[in-house]
């Protein structure tokens, strides 16, 4: 008789005792997850209370809630600007001593939905920025001072660090050795900016390192934080993508606790989601219930690109990809 019914009874009931292990470890040990820093965009430094003031403000504050550079001049937002002073909460001193005033985050919120732009979730992904080979200080000091500048301007959470980020022949580290090592510092992501030591001032190669893909280009001190950030944030114009729905999604290749953990922490990091949490476990496989913007189709376009989380269902069919740890 063929010994298939018990053995795939078996390997059910071993999925079901690891998915219970594991919701009860999570409640009791501390499972991988992302860093993300919460960004207060609605707290912004103004120089007194001046119509013209408030509007200059409120135009910094629209960049950083949305992530979108263009939003300084967007039309569909003219009238938010125009009308900065009704969105005044109050005034406040900022972390520097400088004055600050604080504006109703979820009107102003509510004002960009309604103009058909993208919120950009409030917890955001902490970026380490790593420069090859290392500055002399004095150097160093002004490029920290120009990526903190851009960073606050965007939005996002960034440190430079002096990271080990290449090996003994240069070469930059794998993407998990390098994630591996920014998740020891509290990171969520690697920016890796090489540049050339005979010509400081030219421009660098940007290496992007996140849970789910990678990506590269070229330019300055200021495009290692643009481009990142243009790679996270909403797209403009996509408001339905905005919408945050639960999906489910069938993850193949994950057979323990590691893998289910592991397969976690990358859905949790996608950008657009704000939970991922396991629902059910078969021998070889996991489904997730994910909150992500956009729902099935946005979780689909985020993970386009990724080497980690695999596609393996049809178009129109219910999502379903494969875990590769090494990809």
């Amino acid at each position: 008789m063929s010994q298939a019914g018990p053995t795939s009874t078996t390997a059910k009931h071993r999925a079901r005792a690891s998915l219970v292990s594991l919701c009860a470890l999570a409640g009791v040990l501390p499972l991988p997850c992302h860093a993300g820093r919460v960004v207060r965009p609605y707290e912004v430094a103004v120089q007194g209370q001046s119509t013209d003031a408030l509007q200059d403000a409120m135009r910094q504050a629209l960049v950083r809630a949305t992530g979108r550079r263009e939003s300084v001049n967007d039309p569909a937002l003219a009238s938010v600007v125009a009308e900065a002073s009704r969105y005044v909460k109050g005034y406040a001193v900022g972390p520097h001593g400088e004055s600050q005033v604080v504006f109703d985050g979820p009107a102003v919120d509510q004002a960009i939905i309604a103009a058909g732009r993208g919120i950009w979730e409030r917890e955001r992904p902490f970026t380490l920025v790593v420069l090859i080979p290392p500055r002399p200080r004095a150097a160093e000091d002004a490029a920290r001072a120009e990526l903190e500048r851009v960073a606050a301007e965007r939005g996002l959470p960034i440190s430079l660090l002096p990271l080990t980020a290449v090996d003994a022949e240069g070469n930059l580290l794998t993407a998990p050795a390098m994630l591996e090592s920014a998740r020891r510092y509290g990171g969520d992501e690697v920016l890796v900016g090489r540049g050339d030591p005979a010509a400081p001032d030219s421009d660098l190669q940007w290496t992007l390192y996140t849970r789910s893909a990678s990506e590269n280009w070229n330019g300055p001190l200021a495009a290692g934080i643009d481009h990142t950030v243009d790679l996270l944030a909403p797209q403009p114009g996509a408001s339905l993508a905005q919408a945050e729905m639960q999906t489910r999604v069938r993850v193949d290749g994950v057979a323990g606790l590691a893998e289910y953990a592991a397969v976690q922490r990358l859905l949790e990091n996608v950008p657009g989601v704000r939970r991922a949490n396991i629902a059910a476990a078969e021998a070889n496989s996991a489904a997730f219930d994910v909150t992500v913007r956009g729902g099935a189709a946005g979780l689909e376009e985020a993970l386009a690109g990724s080497t980690r989380l695999v596609r393996v269902s049809p178009a129109g069919a219910p999502a379903a990809y494969r875990y590769q740890p090494r990809g």
